[in-house]
């Protein structure tokens, strides 16, 4: 017997889950748009559509499609691809999209990192704003070393569980 395809999938049941899961997103900060287009993304078996599929999936014009992929785009959650053989181009969404989007977020961590240690420098170690910045310094220098151990971690266990590195 043959796995089900994305063609033996009820249209409304994967749109109640793109609908569903983008919610949560939204609830977690990702604005809405860029929010059910990564999760209709997601849902897609190729993980790759284009911007007409995902206008028609969503009921969304084009300029929605355009700003909802730029602005996953540049958090690293989705690639731009052109199909071979045309100029139209397709949205592609990876298997290690989460990873992608935290270790990128190295480098915000790094830039706030340095934001913070002029703030102390600025306000003063021993004011009360220079202590609290301080404490926020350190909380972020703490994540960042946590952050590169767990994804270490994650590395091995990704290549563990679904045998790729």
């Amino acid at each position: 017997m043959s796995e089900p395809s994305e063609a033996d999938r009820d249209p409304e049941t994967v749109s109640r889950f793109v609908e569903h899961f983008a919610a949560h997103l939204v609830e977690a900060g990702l604005p809405r748009m860029p929010a059910r287009v990564f999760v209709a993304l997601l849902a897609s078996d190729t993980g790759v559509l284009t911007s007409a599929e995902l206008g028609e999936t969503l009921k969304i014009s084009p300029a929605a499609v355009s700003g909802a992929v730029r602005y996953l785009a540049q958090q690293h959650m989705v690639s731009r691809e052109r199909e071979p053989g045309s100029r139209r181009e397709r949205y592609r969404v990876h298997g290690d999209q989460w990873y992608e989007a935290l270790a990128n977020r190295d480098a915000v961590i790094r830039r706030w990192e340095d934001a913070l240690r002029e703030g102390v420098t600025s306000l003063g170690e021993a004011t009360p704003a220079g202590r609290r910045l301080a404490e926020t310094l350190a909380f972020l220098e703490f994540v960042e070393k946590e952050l590169e151990a767990m994804m270490e971690r994650w590395r091995t266990h990704r290549e563990e569980r679904f045998g790729r590195g």
